[in-house]
């Protein structure tokens, strides 16, 4: 499958590609973006750890047809990056993103998270989307609460500030049809 272009009334979301590097490598390796992340992210974040990120994860998944992962763009500014959003087939870790810090606050994350879950759903056939978030992520947590997202259950994760209590979030299809219709 093609990884196709994605639209939102502000937003486009580009799929991922090698030239992304530089724009990944600018915006990603700042604390208030990385400290909620799973550890396998490098901590400090080396000078080549966007390009090692694409080429040995991203891009081989997108390839293998078990990960989708765009750029997020402005629609009034299509050649500047503000962020990152992903989808996976992975167990209880189905969707992440993050924002670059002069981009926060604006909605931006809920927008394209709204799209990538209706792909999910729609364009890939999903019954379920499960998302694991940091428990003081509040940002993060209100992307899935305004998305009529439930939470599950609580665990601890190792991530880039250590073993973080962690919550796990859920819709279903047909849960997520309904809000998305009311």
């Amino acid at each position: 499958m093609t990884i196709p272009t994605l639209d939102t009334p502000r937003l486009t979301l580009e799929p991922l590609t090698r030239d992304d590097a530089p724009a990944i490598q600018a915006l990603f390796p700042h604390w208030e973006i990385v400290r909620y992340m799973n550890a396998r992210v490098p901590w400090p974040y080396p000078p080549d750890g966007a390009l090692t990120y694409l080429c040995k994860s991203a891009l081989p998944g997108m390839a293998a047809g078990t990960e989708w992962h765009w750029t997020i763009r402005f629609k009034t500014a299509p050649d500047e990056m503000t962020g990152v959003i992903s989808l996976m087939a992975n167990a209880d870790n189905h969707r992440g993103f993050w924002v670059g810090r002069p981009w926060q606050g604006r909605g931006i994350a809920t927008e394209a998270s709204t799209r990538a879950t209706d792909f999910w759903f729609d364009e890939l056939g999903r019954e379920i989307l499960r998302v694991p978030k940091a428990s003081a992520n509040l940002p993060s947590r209100r992307v899935s609460e305004r998305s009529g997202m439930r939470l599950v259950r609580q665990e601890t994760h190792d991530l880039v500030c250590g073993p973080t209590p962690c919550d796990l979030w859920e819709i279903t299809r047909e849960e997520w049809r309904q809000f998305r219709a009311g």
